[in-house]
């Protein structure tokens, strides 16, 4: 299956757990593509407690998830695109959700 994912929150729990499920559904074999919108495009930075977002987001990434940033986004905030979440459009976030047999929203 073809899961898209779009993460639009800088809540550590949640994002962390948007990431646990992306990573839980590549390894149960699903193709995962994860677009960062909005608050979501901080998830480079996000730890909080025993959420540890960078690490389930390199853990993604590790595993051939493929992981897109709303560049104007980024750009409302200041920040850049990285090697982890490259800047992105909102014609990415259309593609992935063709793309997508599903599409949940965290």
């Amino acid at each position: 299956m073809k899961i898209g994912v779009v993460l639009g929150t800088n809540d550590p729990e949640t994002a962390w757990n948007a990431f646990r499920f992306a990573v839980k559904a590549l390894d149960s074999e699903h193709a995962v593509r994860v677009f960062l919108l909005g608050p979501g495009v901080e998830c480079e930075s996000i730890r909080q407690g025993a959420y540890d977002v960078p690490a389930q987001a390199h853990a993604f990434a590790e595993r051939g998830g493929e992981l897109l940033a709303c560049g104007t986004c980024l750009r409302a905030r200041r920040m850049e695109g990285s090697d982890l979440c490259p800047v992105s459009t909102m014609q990415d976030l259309v593609d992935l959700t063709a793309w997508a047999d599903h599409v949940l929203t965290f």
